[in-house]
């Protein structure tokens, strides 16, 4: 059966709302980025059309969809047949300081760009060099990657350190910190996960209230994906990264 993204989409949105409605919260503030880890190109296009299609009919202001890719050879790929759709492009899985270059000139190509994965002070200096060196948009922006749970298989670094290393961060020439992102709790303890959750809204709180240079525009939360978006969005959510609750379950890489 051919798959309806119109649908899909529209049971994600209808999650979020139902969210923010629990929340007391503006179904408004939480963007929905699509997160294309394996998906064709036109696939994506054919979301993204469909996220467009529907924000227009209940808004009546066009959407305000995201996508985001997990590596960065798939973000390499893809990047030129999508560069037309003039998107927000996230990248939203590890980078490694060797991959830099290829990364902000496949995002270059988009309308607007984001790394959310920094994780250390060495990769975004690399990352502020190459943006004051003309290699992206500048300011880039970044989020900070933070690993809420403390399982050794994610990333980011720990939400004891995070704040230092934001204020470092936002004082780097070329780069502009968005906010911070994480990967919820792999486990089936729904409170564990939303603890997670918080503990990432109360690190954002803490930096965008010291007054240091640089981390006033750090307010966006990153977090939450198919299994567990409705905790993110309790916490405070601004972007949800869902995937397989809209393409279905991933096709193994080739």
């Amino acid at each position: 059966m051919p798959l309806d993204l119109v649908q899909t989409i529209a049971n994600v949105c209808d999650r979020v709302s139902a969210a923010c409605a629990a929340g007391a919260r503006d179904p408004q503030d939480v963007r929905l980025l699509l997160a294309t880890k394996t998906q064709p190109a036109d696939l994506v296009r054919r979301a993204v059309a469909a996220a467009q299609g529907l924000d227009l009919r209940t808004t009546g202001r066009g959407a305000r969809v995201l996508v985001g890719e997990n590596r960065v050879q798939e973000l390499t790929a893809k990047a030129p047949d999508l560069a037309d759709l003039r998107l927000e492009a996230h990248l939203i899985g590890p980078l490694q300081s060797n991959k830099v270059n290829h990364a902000l000139r496949a995002l270059a190509l988009h309308g607007s760009a984001c790394v959310e994965s920094v994780d250390s002070w060495e990769l975004a200096r690399r990352l502020s060099d190459r943006a004051v060196a003309g290699a992206t948009a500048s300011p880039l922006d970044v989020f900070l990657q933070v690993n809420v749970s403390g399982e050794p298989t994610k990333s980011g670094v720990s939400p004891q350190a995070a704040s230092d290393l934001a204020v470092a961060v936002g004082g780097l020439a070329g780069l502009r910190l968005r906010g911070f992102m994480t990967i919820g709790a792999n486990s089936a303890d729904r409170g564990l996960v939303r603890a997670g959750f918080d503990t990432l809204r109360e690190v954002r709180d803490t930096v965008v209230s010291s007054g240091a240079v640089g981390t006033s525009d750090a307010v966006e939360l990153s977090m939450g994906m198919s299994r567990d978006l409705e905790e993110a969005v309790l916490a405070g959510a601004t972007i949800v990264r869902v995937g397989t609750a809209v393409f279905g379950t991933r096709p193994p890489l080739g």
